[in-house]
């Protein structure tokens, strides 16, 4: 059972984002910032594997990205202002193409129906020194509703602090449910949990999104530093403090596993002598006792059969005196006669 990795997050002036910005970047295109003039070029970028933008109904002049982000863009005055909001999802590495692709549309569609917003959509292939099952997307969504006539109104349901868990939770399940289905209709046995490790009572510590910026400084390193790459960035940091951990708990749970099936083995060893033991000693028992029945019957045998000896004999003993006693009587007899 694979964790859902789902991540929501903004993107604001105050850190010095754009809209127009981020939207190039994730879809590799050369998009051109009104507001700014600032042109943001990533048509080179490799690794997109599909984009898409999503629009609610009647709202065609949105699919038109740049219209859309400039739009975006032109609708905020705060410096602070939210400009967009990010979906990063991870797509299960069960699915082929055309199977990922549908998933994802899918879950934009979802969320433009239930915010009334614009959704581009960019999907990543895995790095090519990363895992290779890293297949994700970006859902980069408007913070306004789309109209047909432009933007609207502030959607404010993930920035109000008694909403924004909730609907993170919710969204969160629909997409590990819309992932489930997918698999099932593609015949896959894998499945995506919802739940975090901790809500699963797993001991494991999960790793953090790097983002754009952070991704950027650890491919130069990784290049730079070769075999002897160690991270730079916090997050990296994080994440291989992480991994390392992780390691370490997944050693000692094969050990654990490893001394479990050893004791069910002596277990079932130790059943198997005492069971033959037993069987044994029922065996010789057995066998004792016949052996003692039968010693016992020999010996009587012995017995009557040295009995009837013994009477025999002194039958004969007997017979012999009686015969002595009738030959002396006749003896004596004969004397008296003359």
């Amino acid at each position: 059972m694979a964790i859902c990795h789902f991540d929501v997050k903004a993107v604001s002036r105050a850190t010095g984002r754009s809209a127009v910005a981020a939207a190039a970047y994730r879809t590799g295109e050369t998009l051109t910032n009104d507001r700014d003039g600032v042109t943001h070029d990533y048509a080179k970028r490799t690794g997109v594997d599909g984009k898409f933008v999503v629009v609610p109904s009647g709202c065609e002049w949105a699919a038109d990205r740049s219209k859309l982000w400039n739009a975006a863009e032109a609708a905020e005055r705060r410096k602070d202002a939210k400009v967009a909001r990010e979906y990063v999802v991870a797509i299960p590495h069960e699915l082929d193409a055309p199977a990922r692709e549908a998933l994802v549309r899918g879950f934009a569609e979802s969320i433009v129906e239930r915010f009334g917003v614009a959704a581009d959509v960019a999907l990543h292939a895995p790095g090519k020194d990363g895992d290779q099952r890293n297949h994700h997307a970006h859902i980069l969504t408007t913070t306004r509703v789309v109209e047909p006539d432009g933007l609207g109104a502030k959607t404010r349901q993930l920035d109000v602090a008694s909403t924004a868990a909730a609907e993170v939770s919710s969204l969160r399940e629909l997409w590990a449910m819309q992932c489930n289905e997918a698999l099932e209709k593609n015949h896959q046995k894998a499945r995506v949990e919802p739940r975090s490790y901790a809500a699963q009572g797993i001991d494991r510590v999960p790793g953090v999104h790097l983002g754009p910026e952070a991704t950027a400084i650890e491919r130069r390193e990784q290049k730079a530093q070769g075999q002897n790459y160690k991270p730079r960035t916090f997050k990296a940091k994080q994440n291989a403090a992480a991994a390392e951990r992780n390691a370490v708990i997944d050693a000692a749970k094969k050990l654990i596993d490893a001394a479990e099936q050893a004791i069910t083995r002596a277990t079932s060893a130790a059943k198997e002598v005492v069971d033959w033991f037993s069987s044994l000693a029922q065996s010789v028992g057995s066998a004792t006792i016949e052996k003692e029945q039968k010693e016992r019957a020999e010996k009587e045998a012995r017995e009557r059969q040295k009995a009837q000896e013994r009477a025999k004999e002194q039958e004969e003993y007997r017979k012999r005196l009686q015969e002595i006693a009738q030959r002396r009587g006749q003896d004596r007899g004969r004397g008296r006669g003359r």
